[in-house]
């Protein structure tokens, strides 16, 4: 799984229908372009690949009065949305899933209903302490990872990385749990967008760090407009 998929087919649905500019600006606005792959170019290719795949359906708009070269907007499709959730219910309850792919999954979280994502979290920290368990059952140095050398620090570091991954996993079930944040089906959710024309103030320059980049030169669209 990539979470650029997951990224750009959230950020797509939560317009309805948007173009590639906006699917940037709003990634941009959520620092994915820091902790993901979501650059321009990638977000621009994953759109038009998707599309040629089936999950988007592209509609290729008039230039503006202005000049400047098409606009393409991209809606998903009913395979779309079904692929948008398969790779959110992984990227929540699967812990082998990469820092981003978890990331781009909370992002969207608020997509389910409370308890479908409740009992997703708890997915994932049952198979986290599966795992530690099974590692565990075999690498445990009575002496400390020391009696290894400095390899057994390779594996005290993944145990350590599922304890601290499970604690957090569990305080964001309390929190869920407890009534934070606008579930699926449960009123007006939190708009995690920004409003048309307003300035991003985490746009990415032009060497993907923040406050530099405006719209492209190519257009609102990327490269060849799309």
């Amino acid at each position: 799984m990539s979470a650029i998929r997951l990224l750009v087919l959230g950020a797509v649905r939560q317009h309805g229908r948007a173009h590639g500019y906006q699917v940037r600006n709003d990634l941009e606005f959520w620092g994915a372009h820091e902790w993901s792959n979501a650059k321009p170019g990638s977000i621009y290719h994953a759109l038009k690949q998707m599309a040629k795949q089936g999950l988007l359906q592209a509609h290729d708009l008039a230039p503006s009065t202005v000049g400047g070269p098409p606009r393409t907007e991209y809606e998903l499709t009913a395979a779309g949305g079904t692929e948008f959730f398969t790779l959110l219910r992984a990227a929540l309850s699967q812990p082998d899933r990469k820092t981003d792919e978890l990331s781009a999954g909370i992002g969207f979280v608020v997509d389910l209903p409370r308890a479908e994502a409740v009992a997703l979290l708890r997915e994932r920290v049952r198979a986290l302490a599966e795992w530690r368990a099974t590692v565990t059952g075999y690498y445990t140095p009575d002496d400390g990872p020391e009696a290894l050398g400095h390899i057994g620090e390779i594996m005290n570091m993944w145990v350590h990385a599922a304890d601290s991954g499970a604690a957090w996993t569990r305080g964001l079930i309390e929190r869920i749990e407890a009534g934070a944040y606008v579930f699926a089906g449960e009123g007006e959710p939190f708009v995690g967008v920004l409003p048309d024309g307003a300035a991003n103030p985490y746009a990415a320059g032009e060497h993907g760090r923040p406050g530099g980049a405006g719209r492209d030169a190519e257009g609102d669209d990327g490269p060849g407009g799309g």
